[in-house]
């Protein structure tokens, strides 16, 4: 992935306020949505969100500052002092130096390399490891055998993913690359919440003499340009206009599954919220409902006419919203 300084087109000292905002035009220029008809959307837009996940959480921006995480998220491999260190922060199994297999056996009846004292360092070992571990099939003291190959193997991958609320909502399938390299296409399920681990057996790692690991996905959901979740439930803010407001009227308000009409009544305030049932998420077999709240939006710019036609109205109509207010 490239830097996310690079994606968001801001410089790396910009602040948390101009990430945010272009974070936000960036996400509706691009969201596939809107772009239906370009099928390299979604990738650009996968790409935004996997940025901003970076340099939009204040701690995971210092450590990509500091060359901690990657691009993705992951961190650094920094390596073993005075030691190789392994490809992606792991040594191959079964390839190359490093760490990753290692045997430590004696002569049996000789010291340790044939030097003196490798005796005491012998049982110092059998004692850390239970006296068990030093011997020999048969109960025969001879010498301490230590080997990786014996102990419990570690095999499991674990990536990251994003979707979009839209991908979430309705499943989809998407392509996921491994740290070894391999690629797969991912089924994600209809309904799919953030922090939601998928698991997909024998997908991880392998090493001889062990069952395949598993792979873990973890996924999370990338903010929307327009919906914010609440549990099952969606909100929305819905922008409309004064005459709108004052008239009345049928206004078309997005969901999940496509743009529907509201009905407005006349004399609707500013922040006045309309239920539009199941309209929202499904989880675990239930449903939650879309929650669409007014936001009165004046033209830009001077208007004379507005003003004149509000200084005449307010002359014969008084009124006060602010009076419980004290």
């Amino acid at each position: 992935m490239r830097d996310p300084y690079e994606v968001l087109g801001v410089q790396r000292d910009a602040s948390a306020a101009a990430i945010k905002s272009a974070y936000r035009k960036l996400a509706k220029k691009h969201h596939p949505d809107s772009n239906s008809n370009d099928p390299k959307a979604a990738a650009r837009f996968a790409e935004i969100n996997s940025a901003n996940e970076i340099l939009g959480d204040e701690a995971k921006r210092k450590q990509f500052d500091r060359g901690e995480i990657d691009a993705e998220g992951k961190p650094r491999f920094q390596g073993f002092p005075g030691g190789g260190s392994g490809a992606g922060g792991r040594a191959g199994r079964g390839a190359g130096p490093g760490f990753e297999h290692f045997s430590f056996r004696t002569a049996p009846g000789s010291g340790f390399g044939g030097g003196a004292g490798a005796a005491g360092f012998e049982d110092i070992l059998n004692s850390m490891f239970g006296g068990a571990a030093g011997m020999r099939g048969g109960g025969q003291r001879g010498g301490f055998d230590f080997d990786q190959g014996a102990m419990a193997a570690d095999l499991d991958l674990s990536v990251a993913m994003t979707v979009t609320l839209e991908e979430a909502a309705r499943g989809t399938e998407k392509r996921v690359r491994l740290p070894t390299g391999k690629e797969l296409n991912v089924k994600i399920p209809a309904g799919v919440g953030a922090g939601q681990q998928i698991r997909l057996k024998g997908q991880g790692e392998t090493a001889p003499g062990h069952p395949p690991g598993d792979l873990l996905i973890t996924v999370s959901i990338a903010p929307h340009p327009h919906f914010k979740v609440d549990g099952n439930d969606l909100r929305l803010d819905l922008p409309i206009t004064l005459y709108e407001a004052v008239l009345g009227g049928k206004v078309r308000v997005p969901t999940l599954t496509g743009a529907i009409e509201l009905s407005i009544p006349k004399n609707t305030s500013s922040g006045r919220t309309f239920r539009l049932k199941g309209k929202g998420l499904s989880k675990s077999g239930a449903t939650g409902d879309l929650f669409v709240t007014t936001k009165i939006v004046l033209p830009d710019g001077h208007d004379a006419e507005l003003e004149a036609l509000m200084e005449k109205w307010q002359q014969s109509h008084k009124y006060n919203p602010r009076s419980d207010l004290g």
